[in-house]
C-alpha cells in the first residue's frame, strides 16, 4: 500500500454548503471543465417539503459557481439525481416538486432551455434516451434519507404494491410505462425465509454499460424489526427476465464493471463480507458464479466505480473510530493501492445527514470529485490523479 496523497482543493466554499451525492452519477461534463452540485443554507436536519436547493455547476477555470435552478425533491444522500444526460455535451438533468407530484428538468446549459418530464428519475441509460425510476414516496416513508419529503406515500398500509415499482420513461417525449411491480418482485420466494409479512421497496437503480440490462436493491422489513435485508435484482431493459442475482439478504454498494459483472460488497460462505465479482445470472450466488476483489485490502464497505478502461478502482470508507475517511484506488491487476486522502468527518455528520466522500470520476479518469465536510461544512473537493493513473 502506497500513501501518494495527491493534490487536492476545494472547488466550492461557504458561507453555503455544496454537495454532489452518488457515486454513479456524471457529475464533470464531456470535456472536463464543468462539474455539477447542489446548494443549501443549512445542514444537520432533514430536508422538509418548503426546503429548496440550487443546482448549479462549478467551471473549473476560476472555480466560479454558476446557479442552473433549484429543487425542492431532494436528500442528503442522493441529492436530486442531478446529473449531465450521456450522450449530450450540454444538458443536465434533476428531480423537482410541482404541486401533487415530483418531476424531472432537462436543461441545456448553453441555450437555457428547458423542458419537465411528468416523472421523476432515478438512473438514465448510456445514451440518454431512456430512463428508470421508482416511487421516491415509499423510499423516504420506509428510508429517509434516500426518498423525497413533501409527498405521502399512498401505499404506506400496503405490504407490497401492485401499482408501483419500477418505471421507464423516454426522456424525449415523457411517455412511461411500469415495467417492474413491487408485489411482482416481493412474490419471488426468498429461500431464507418466508417474506409475506415483511413491507417492501425497491431502491437503488442502475443501468449496465450498454444499456441492456439494470440492477435494483429489492429491499424489505418484517414487521416491528429495524433491520432491513436485501435481494439485488436485474432485469431486461423492458423488465423482463428479471434474475435474483444475489439474494443472502446483505447486499449493499455495487456497480456494473461490464455489461455482464456486477461489483457488490456482499457476504459470501468462502470469504465472508467483501467486495464480490458477480455474474448476472439469475441465482450467481447460490451458484457460487462469484469471485472476491481485493480480499484481505478491501475490507471496508464503501462506494466503489471503476475508472475509465476498468484497471482501478476506486473506492471510499465510512468514518473510523477516530472519525476519518480514507479515499483510495486499488489496481485490480496487482492488488496495488494507493491512499489519495483521509477526511475527517466532524461528529454531527451522522445517521441521515452524513457526509459520504461519494468520489466520482471524471470522463477521463484524471480527477475524482468527493463530497468532504472536514473544512468546518461540506463542500466539494477535487482531487488530481493523473499522474497515478496516466503516470
Amino acid at each position: 500500500m502506497s500513501d501518494y496523497r495527491p493534490p487536492v482543493r476545494a472547488i466550492t466554499a461557504g458561507p453555503l454548503f455544496h454537495w454532489f451525492g452518488y457515486y454513479d452519477k456524471l457529475e464533470f461534463d464531456p470535456t472536463g471543465r464543468y462539474v455539477l452540485g447542489m446548494e443549501v443554507g443549512f445542514e444537520h436536519r432533514s430536508p422538509v417539503a418548503d426546503d429548496e436547493i440550487v443546482v448549479g455547476m462549478v467551471d473549473l477555470e476560476d472555480d466560479r459557481w454558476l446557479s442552473l435552478g433549484t429543487s425542492r425533491a431532494w436528500c442528503w444522500q442522493q441529492g436530486c439525481m442531478l446529473q449531465w444526460r450521456p450522450g449530450s455535451e450540454d444538458e443536465v438533468v434533476w428531480n423537482d416538486r410541482r404541486g401533487d407530484h415530483f418531476v424531472c428538468h432537462v436543461l441545456n446549459v448553453r441555450t437555457g432551455h428547458r423542458r419537465t418530464l411528468p416523472h421523476p428519475i432515478y438512473a438514465l441509460s448510456p445514451d440518454g434516451r431512456t430512463a428508470i425510476g421508482t416511487d421516491f414516496r415509499r423510499i423516504n416513508d420506509m428510508r429517509p434519507g434516500y426518498g423525497y419529503a413533501g409527498l405521502a406515500d399512498p401505499n404506506a398500509n400496503v405490504l407490497a404494491p401492485d401499482d408501483v415499482g419500477v418505471y421507464r420513461m423516454d426522456v424525449e417525449t415523457g411517455e412511461s410505462e411500469l415495467i417492474v411491480t413491487i408485489a411482482q418482485v416481493a412474490a419471488i420466494p426468498w429461500p431464507y425465509g418466508d417474506l409475506s409479512a415483511a413491507k417492501h421497496y425497491f431502491n437503488h437503480l442502475l443501468f449496465n454499460p450498454d444499456g441492456s440490462r439494470f440492477v435494483f436493491l429489492h429491499r424489505w422489513r418484517m414487521p416491528g424489526g429495524r433491520v432491513f435485508r436485501t435481494r439485488m435484482v436485474t432485469a431486461a431493459a423492458d423488465g423482463s427476465d428479471l434474475r435474483i442475482v444475489d439474494d443472502n439478504g446483505l447486499t449493499s454498494h455495487f456497480i456494473w464493471r461490464d455489461p455482464n459483472h456486477i461489483l457488490a460488497w456482499s457476504r459470501q460462505p468462502a470469504c465472508g463480507e467483501a467486495f464480490y465479482l458477480f455474474r448476472d445470472l439469475d441465482g450467481c450466488a447460490r451458484m457460487g458464479c462469484v469471485e472476491a476483489v481485493g480480499a484481505g485490502i478491501m475490507t471496508r464497505d464503501g462506494h466503489c466505480s471503476y475508472l475509465p478502461g476498468g484497471e482501478w478502482i476506486v473506492n471510499d470508507v465510512y468514518p473510523d473510530a477516530d472519525r476519518y475517511q480514507t479515499l483510495y484506488l486499488y489496481h485490480v491487476e496487482s492488488g496495488r493501492v494507493v491512499t489519495l486522502g483521509r477526511f475527517y468527518s466532524p461528529p454531527p455528520y451522522t445517521g441521515e445527514w452524513r457526509c459520504d466522500l461519494h468520489p466520482r470520476c471524471s470522463r477521463d479518469g484524471r480527477y475524482i470529485a468527493v463530497d468532504s465536510a472536514h473544512g468546518g461544512g461540506r463542500q466539494i473537493y477535487l482531487v488530481d490523479i493523473g499522474d497515478i493513473v496516466h503516470g
